[in-house]
């Protein structure tokens, strides 16, 4: 198996990715970085989420995709939807769910949440971290296992990930996306 795993996610100036509830606000929503979302997941062989996050997308149906969950012991088909598989990782490694998924390689995208995103901190090829810069979400969920008590760069920074030059994706509420990347 040969996989490319890369993260996804969108973080408040203060690194939260939900507001108190875990729901992505509206003012986390923007234009450019939905572009580059999608057209990410498009690209993907297969999609790691946790339950309440999914991208709500017209292609989300269609995309191979494991859902964590610790209601299973290792793991199953979704019986919600056909090309998900139900993954507990207590129970199975992660690249026993993806051949249980039906995928042998190529660009795996974890989107989410923090817990999901922790497990795979070590194996991140790149981590695509988009910033709103003028969104605040106080006592909203952080976006990594750690935030705010340490910042989504330190975090990054301490798994041995590096970053890039910074893409904008809109100038308006000058909203970026940074590639982290391994050593």
């Amino acid at each position: 198996m040969s996989f490319q795993i890369e993260g996804y996610v969108i973080v408040s100036a203060d690194g939260m990715l939900a507001d108190p509830s875990h729901i992505m606000p509206e003012t986390l929503v923007f234009e450019g970085d939905k572009r580059f979302f999608e057209s990410a997941l498009d690209r993907a062989a297969l999609i790691v989420h946790g339950r309440r996050s999914h991208e709500q997308q017209p292609n989300s149906p269609r995309r191979r995709r494991i859902i964590l969950t610790r209601k299973i012991a290792s793991l199953a088909v979704d019986p919600e939807m056909p090309n998900a598989t139900l993954w507990n990782p207590e129970g199975a490694p992660f690249e026993e769910a993806a051949a249980f998924a039906g995928v042998a390689s190529g660009m795996v995208a974890v989107i989410g949440g923090p817990v999901v995103f922790d497990m795979f901190m070590d194996r991140y090829d790149t981590f695509w971290l988009s910033e709103a810069p003028h969104v605040r979400l106080p006592g909203g969920e952080g976006c990594f296992v750690g935030v705010p008590e340490r910042t989504p760069h330190q975090v990054l920074a301490s798994h041995g990930l590096k970053p890039g030059a910074p893409q904008m994706l809109d100038a308006a509420h000058e909203v970026t996306v940074t590639p982290w990347r391994r050593g």
